[in-house]
This record gives C-alpha cells, sequence and structure tokens, in this order.
C-alpha cells in the first residue's frame, strides 16, 4: 500500500539558499503568490483571461447590493388574518409552479440528449445543467430589473440585484416600489423573481437543442448569458413589463412569444450561423442522423408535459378559481397535438414517428401557452391540433432549406410560439376574431409577433456574429466527429460502449 503522503526526496529546496549578509533575515517563499497568481492567469486562453475584468465588475455589483438590498420585512400589521392565509397560499402556488418550471430543465436536457448521438451527450447534459445556472445569475444582476424594473416603454431602469424600495405583497395603488409592472400580484418579490427566472432559464434552454452536437461550450455559456441578460429581458419588458406592447393590447398569458417564439428566433440564428453537422446533406439532400436514446427522449416530454402545469396556471402567481381552466385547456390541447402529429406523420412520411408524436406533444403545448386562459377547451384543442400538423411539416421544412436543428426546437418553440400568439387573435372569447368579429387584437397579436421577433433576430445575430469573429462558435472538424464529449469534456457518457458513428466522414452505424 502507498502512503498518501507522497515525499520528494530527490525535488529542488523550497527555499533559496540566502548568502551570509541576509543569514538572519526571515525565510521567503520563492514565489510569492501575486507571482503565482501570474503566471496562472498567464496560461489562461485570450477568452478565459476576457473573462475576469467582468468577474470583478460583478463581484463589486454583488458586494454592493447586498449592502444596498435591505432585507425582507415581516408583513404589515394591518393585514387580517385571511389576508394572511391568502398571500401565503398564493406564495405556496407560485414557489411550487416555479419548481415545476425549473425541473423542465431536466426534461429539455433527456429530450435534447435522446434525440442526439451518445458522443455528445456529456455536453448536451452539461449545457442544460450551467445554463439555469447562468440565467439565475445573468437576471438577478440584470435581467430582472432591465425586464420589470420602472423605466420607460423600452426598457426598465431600476430593481437591478433585486435592490430598491418594494413592499410587496401590496398590489396596486398599495404598492410603492420599483416594479409596478408586477405590482397586480400579491406574493412577495422573491417569490415573483423565482418565477420569472425559471422563464428565463427556459428561453436560454431552447437553444441548446438546435446547436447541439457541434458548438463550443464557451461560446454557448456567453451567448446564454447575453440572451438572458440582454435580449430576453427587452422584449419582455414590452411584453410583460408595461412596455409599449402592453399598453396596445398585446396578449401572451404564459410566453408563446416572450418565452418561446424568443428562444426559437435565438435558435434559429445560432444554428444558421454555427452550419449543419458534418454528413447531414449530402448533394443537397438531408441524411438522417437518429437519436441513440429514445427512450430518455420520451421521458423528457412527459416531464415537460407534466411540468407545463407550472408553466401555464403558474402564470396565474395567485391560488385561484381560473387555474383549473388554464390547466384543462393546457392538457387538451397537448394531448390534441400529439395525435394530429402522429396522424400526419404517419400519412407524409410513411411511418408513425416517435420523434413526431413527441415534438407534436410539445407544439401543442407551446401554442396553447399565449392564450390558455381566454380561450374555451374546445379552442384549446383546435389551437393544440393545428400546432401539431404544423411541426411536422416544420421539420421538413427545416430539413429542406439546411437548417440543421438536431431536436426540432425552431420547429417547436419557434413556428408555434407565433401561432399561439396569433391564435389569440381567433379565438380569445373577449376579443378573439371569431367571437367579436373584429380585427383588432389579432392585428395587434401580428404586431407584437414581428417585433418581438426582429428584435430578437436583431441582437442574436449581433451576439453569434461578435462570438464568431472573437472566439469561433464550432468545434474542429476533427473534435466534431471524435465527439464532443471527449473533445469538450475529456469523458464519455457511456464509458465502454461501442460509438455511434453514424454522420463521421467514412464512418458506418
Amino acid at each position: 500500500m502507498t502512503s498518501k503522503f507522497n515525499f520528494n526526496l530527490k525535488s529542488k529546496p523550497r527555499y533559496r539558499r540566502r548568502p551570509s549578509s541576509r543569514r538572519n533575515a526571515p525565510l521567503r517563499p520563492e514565489n510569492s503568490i501575486f507571482q503565482k497568481l501570474s503566471s496562472a492567469i498567464g496560461r489562461l486562453s485570450p477568452s478565459w483571461k476576457a473573462c475576469i475584468p467582468l468577474a470583478s465588475i460583478i463581484l463589486l455589483l454583488s458586494a454592493y447590493s447586498a449592502v444596498a438590498q435591505a432585507p425582507p420585512g415581516d408583513l404589515p400589521e394591518t393585514l387580517t388574518d385571511t389576508e394572511e392565509l391568502r398571500i401565503a397560499l398564493d406564495t405556496m402556488w407560485v414557489v411550487i409552479a416555479s419548481i415545476l418550471v425549473i425541473f423542465m430543465n431536466a426534461g429539455f436536457g433527456m429530450l435534447e440528449t435522446g434525440f442526439c448521438r451518445q458522443k455528445n451527450a456529456v455536453n448536451i447534459l452539461s449545457k442544460n445543467l450551467i445554463v439555469f445556472a447562468l440565467a439565475t445569475v445573468a437576471f438577478w444582476a440584470i435581467g430582472f430589473g432591465f425586464m420589470f424594473g420602472d423605466g420607460n416603454p423600452f426598457i426598465g431602469f431600476s430593481g437591478f440585484f433585486l435592490a430598491g424600495p418594494d413592499n410587496s405583497p401590496a398590489t396596486n395603488e398599495a404598492y410603492a416600489g420599483v416594479f409596478d409592472s408586477l405590482s397586480w400580484t400579491g406574493v412577495p418579490l422573491a417569490a415573483k423573481f423565482l418565477f420569472q427566472v425559471a422563464f428565463a432559464g427556459t428561453a436560454a434552454t431552447i437553444v441548446s437543442g438546435a446547436v447541439a452536437e457541434r458548438i463550443k461550450f464557451v461560446d454557448f455559456l456567453i451567448f446564454s448569458l447575453l440572451l438572458v441578460g440582454i435580449a430576453y429581458p427587452i422584449t419582455g419588458h414590452w411584453v410583460w413589463g408595461g412596455g409599449w406592447l402592453s399598453t396596445l393590447g398585446f396578449m401572451d398569458f404564459a410566453g408563446s412569444t416572450a418565452v418561446h417564439s424568443v428562444g426559437g428566433w435565438a435558435a434559429l440564428m445560432g444554428a444558421a450561423f454555427v452550419g449543419p453537422r458534418l454528413g447531414k446533406y449530402q448533394d443537397g439532400r438531408p441524411v438522417a442522423l437518429p437519436g441513440h436514446n429514445m427512450s430518455i427522449a420520451t421521458l423528457g416530454c412527459l416531464i415537460l408535459w407534466v411540468c407545463w402545469f407550472g408553466f401555464n396556471p403558474g402564470s396565474t402567481m395567485a391560488a385561484d378559481h381560473t387555474i383549473g381552466h388554464i390547466a384543462v385547456t393546457t392538457n387538451i390541447a397537448a394531448a390534441m397535438g400529439a395525435i394530429s402529429a402522429t396522424i400526419v406523420a404517419w400519412m407524409y412520411l410513411g411511418k408513425p414517428d416517435l420523434s413526431m408524436i413527441i415534438n407534436g406533444i410539445l407544439a401543442g403545448l407551446v401554442a396553447i401557452t399565449a392564450g390558455c386562459n381566454g380561450v374555451t377547451v374546445f379552442g384549446a384543442a383546435i389551437i393544440g391540433t393545428i400546432g401539431g400538423i404544423l411541426v411536422v411539416f416544420s421539420v421538413t421544412f427545416f430539413d429542406s432549406i439546411q437548417i440543421d436543428d438536431p431536436v426540432g426546437a425552431t420547429s417547436v418553440h419557434l413556428v408555434n410560439g407565433v401561432w399561439g400568439t396569433l391564435a389569440v387573435g381567433l379565438f380569445n372569447v373577449d376579443s378573439g376574431l371569431f367571437y367579436t368579429g373584429s380585427l383588432a387584437q389579432l392585428g395587434v397579436q401580428f404586431l407584437g409577433v414581428a417585433s418581438v421577433g426582429g428584435m430578437t433576430v436583431l441582437l442574436s445575430t449581433i451576439f453569434w456574429l461578435v462570438l464568431k469573429s472573437v472566439l469561433g462558435i464550432r468545434v474542429r472538424e476533427d473534435e466534431e466527429l471524435k465527439g464532443l464529449d471527449i473533445a469538450e469534456h475529456g469523458m464519455e457518457a457511456y464509458s465502454g460502449f461501442l460509438k455511434d458513428n453514424r454522420g463521421m466522414a467514412g464512418g458506418s452505424p
């Protein structure tokens, strides 16, 4: 047995031998801590060196916010027992819904991993884990303030690091703070933030699947920070933060546009800039690169289906009577999306493709998200049915124009995010065309879709182009052939198993 203490008797002495004239001077190490630190920084790549100033700024700002932000106080003594109970129940429901939405990261991780090849499984799982951590910090630091802080119709300018006056759970006229756009819900600020940061993480996760199997890990991390810290909050402010779209009457209850199509537009631009996977298109025709584990992909879909009951009903941010109706419309849309996608894929592709069934469920869920609170159950069934049909043709369309999206994120989140938002202008019982005969709501919905999409495309394009020119967003060809698990992370998801070489140059199943 070897000792855990390994002494190298032949190693050089740790301390310099001092001249006789300095025999009485105190001993000091050969290398000071500052010299060691300088040497360690010198060994870093340019991209990591560039992160040091940013990390220092964040550290200083967080220290400031810790001082500036007052600790949460007790509820006002004037509240009755009934009001305290209501606040407690509402807060409990919002926290439970937040946990469900956060757990969607597990669903996305399983879904994307199963849809991709085994040599990239560790990379995809790593992205889906770290992206929520990054989203949490970026949204806490600046995103929440940009999105919900008081400002102008374009962007918020207050509430960074959750600092500033706030007397939540006071509501409406009784509220006095810097987050007026959230004064309609009677829960503490911490519960408001937890629920909204879960949504922000979802928007960033959508991008992961569309650029899977060929993007550099560091580029994805930086893009996620930029998306959650800047792009998503700006357009979110327009919709939910008291911005110009909300004043026009734009309706997006739980985020078909504010969350899903924003993530979808960013994913589309990423897939376009990073280019298709090696071997995906041969002689201009798409070649199937099947996912390695449809079992965990199916598990991921079921996790997402269940967690969507936090996403949509949780958007009430109160434990009220509308939760049941929202849950039913959400479920019926998912079910009809699955059925319609299965039938269409069976007729169009010749087989009831499991991947299309999975994406049909998700398409129905995304499509109903905008109007789940204001449509009938029959209206939800129609919205989900059309969503399931759209996703089948959308997947084949993007393949035909050589936009390589391994998991169908653009078809699910972008196409059906747009469809679900426009469907509010048709099926909403108070303002929809089919109930009022007016095109006004549909026009506002179209304006919202176009403006949010345009801004997201603009900002995403800038982010991707800068990353591409500075760091390069795609791994080397040999790294892609080897697999990102080994190339980027130095480990395998299934150590000892035969590798899947489909899509490799000269490879075979």
